[in-house]
């Protein structure tokens, strides 16, 4: 069913999207795609656990100018905080090293200062949710609380993606237009609750010809890996194309 409805996405306006959708109360899984994306904007949840982890390790809080900083940067995805935090965490090596701990095992982080070009998978990205939500985690609660409360007060006009999908969510999304071919990576994750039932969901993608179309797609797809887990009587088995 998933696989079905995600290729009509495609079909319609050629946005290629690869999806990971978890139920957490049991367990419940789907993936769809292996593709590795960028991550534009998204990577700066990661880079946000990365700085926690590092002053985990340090045995303190965040500085007052840490969470302004990690406040500016998921609640308004500023891109300057972004690079600030990236410097603080030690650049593409220090997300390396954090994104061991964290379960991270097929994400490359973006050269140089470039971090939006971080590239992932969905399902990657599934297991930096569950480091974000999920107890047990590498984060311990005062970091994931922190985590949490900046991605359920990203500023208005972000509010969307997998947002689509719930009526209560918390999420972060990415969104760039490559030079090279002029097309949208738009991307999108988090926690969303429908139907009673809490989901981690994960959307990338690339290809739109629009960041509308693209932002459309993604919250289609967001809505079908939702439907998906909820029309499959358990166990379900991961999809993966």
């Amino acid at each position: 069913m998933l696989a079905r409805s995600l290729e009509q996405i495609r079909t319609r306006n050629g946005t290629r999207v690869s999806v990971a959708v978890l139920e957490p109360r049991n367990g419940r899984r789907a993936v769809y795609g292996s593709r590795v994306h960028i991550t534009a904007s998204l990577a700066k949840v990661n880079i946000l656990a990365a700085l926690l982890l590092h002053a985990q390790r340090e045995r303190r809080s965040l500085t007052r100018w840490e969470k302004s900083t990690a406040a500016s940067m998921i609640q308004s995805s500023d891109n300057d905080s972004a690079g600030a935090l990236w410097r603080r965490i030690g650049g593409g090596p220090g997300l390396t090293d954090a994104n061991k701990t964290l379960g991270l095992t097929s994400t490359q982080a973006g050269p140089g200062t470039h971090w939006g070009l971080t590239r992932t998978t969905a399902a990657d990205q599934l297991a930096l949710l569950t480091a974000v939500f999920a107890d047990p985690s590498p984060l311990n609660r005062a970091s994931r609380h922190l985590i949490q409360t900046l991605m359920g007060r990203v500023d208005a006009d972000q509010d969307w993606g997998v947002s689509a999908a719930g009526s209560r969510w918390q999420l972060k999304n990415g969104w760039v237009q490559r030079s090279h071919s002029q097309r949208w990576a738009i991307n999108s994750m988090g926690r969303v609750k429908a139907h009673g039932i809490t989901f981690y969901l994960v959307i990338l993608s690339h290809g739109s010809r629009s960041m509308s179309r693209g932002i459309s797609a993604v919250e289609r797809a967001a809505q079908s890996a939702v439907h998906a887990l909820c029309s499959t009587p358990p166990p379900v088995s991961p999809i993966i194309r």
